[in-house]
Formats: structure tokens, sequence, C-alpha cells
């Protein structure tokens, strides 16, 4: 069948094998787009889901706009975030993108205990 579809003609080459060139085409393009954006994209979500659904009290973290603080109140869809003494400020949950670097060290260690 394939031989058959890559034959030639008298016209040049067969039209089935052209079409068959172009879906074997856009199913390369297709996977090469699954690997490079889709898969790691979907990857990112599920660990950024688990860290919003892990946060407490307590938790030090870093919001996507770069302020740092510590997790004075957590909500249904919002985060308060004490970052000075006598500042409080409210995020949306999805605005936590990951804990703190040496509290996420001092967090792991008292979870494998």
């Amino acid at each position: 069948m394939i031989e058959f579809a890559f034959a030639q003609t008298k016209e040049g080459p067969s039209p089935a094998g052209a079409i068959l060139f172009q879906i074997l085409f856009l199913v390369g393009i297709f996977l090469i787009f699954y690997f490079l954006i889709i898969r790691p994209h979907r990857k990112e979500r599920e660990r950024h889901r688990k860290l919003i659904e892990r946060l407490k009290k307590g938790d030090r973290v870093i919001t996507s706009s770069g302020i740092w603080g510590t997790i004075v109140e957590i909500g249904e869809k919002t985060v308060t975030l004490k970052v000075d003494a006598n500042t409080r400020i409210t995020f949306s949950k999805e605005a936590v993108i990951a804990f703190q670097p040496e509290y996420e060290k001092k967090r792991e260690e008292k979870e494998k205990k």
C-alpha cells in the first residue's frame, strides 16, 4: 500500500503520495508542539495547583509580582500576606508561585520526619 502511495505515474508522483506526506507532516508538527509546548505547560499547571493546595497559615511564600511574605490568612480564593511589621496585602491564591527558598528546605526536612 505504501509502495502504491509513492508510486510514479506517467503524469508524475501520485496524488495519494502527496496526501500521505501531508498527513505525516501534520502529525509530526503536532507531536513537536505537544512535547515542546503543551506537555511542559500541563506539568507546570499541575505543580502550581499542588502548591496552592498545600498553602497554610505561616508559610513563607513569593508572589508572581516578586513580593515575599508570610501567610497570615487564607480565604477560599485569596491569601493575605504579612510583608512588614504592620503591612498586610491580600492576593489571589494564583499569585503565589513558590515558597521562599530557605523556608522550602526547612519545610521539606519537617515533612521527611
